[in-house]
């Protein structure tokens, strides 16, 4: 028997894969400036100018982990996300260009890479704007605090 999946159910289950890789990207990247040190993070944040880069650099792992996986359950943290991407465009990116992608040579040990542009980051941001825009999906976190009423929340779940 073929189970009754309509639009609306499959719309609603439609963000889950965007809402993995989201979530894992930014888990992925947290736990980088983990296992590399949070120093070693705090020093690159203080060469780029950044105020209390060790502040900032615990900051920005923080959200990173516990966004990453808040993102899987509650759009709103999408927001200072958002800001630490913007962020990353503007003082490490931005110069590289767009593409993120930049082969410089192919040596006898592999192809050699130079810096990523802010390609990755306007995909995030754009993910991010997909995952808030499209509300709460079904495993949301959300769905279970209590709503205002006439904010709308029903009709967009």
């Amino acid at each position: 028997m073929r189970p009754n999946f309509t639009v609306s159910t499959r719309r609603r289950w439609s963000a889950i894969p965007l809402r993995l890789i989201v979530g894992y990207g930014f888990i992925a990247h947290g736990y980088a400036k983990v296992a590399n040190g949070p120093d070693h993070f705090a020093a690159s944040l203080q060469a780029l100018g950044v105020p209390a880069p060790h502040v900032m650099a615990l900051a920005t792992i923080g959200f990173e982990l516990l966004g990453g996986l808040a993102v899987l359950l509650l759009p709103l943290i999408s927001l200072p996300l958002a800001v630490i991407l913007v962020v990353a465009v503007i003082t490490v990116h931005l110069p590289y260009g767009f593409s993120s992608i930049k082969l410089r040579a192919v040596t006898p040990a592999g192809p050699e890479f130079g810096p990523p542009g802010y390609e990755t980051d306007l995909l995030y941001l754009a993910a991010l704007a997909t995952l808030v825009l499209g509300g709460p999906g079904p495993l949301s976190m959300a769905l279970t605090m209590p709503r205002r009423r006439g904010s709308g929340a029903a009709e967009d779940a």
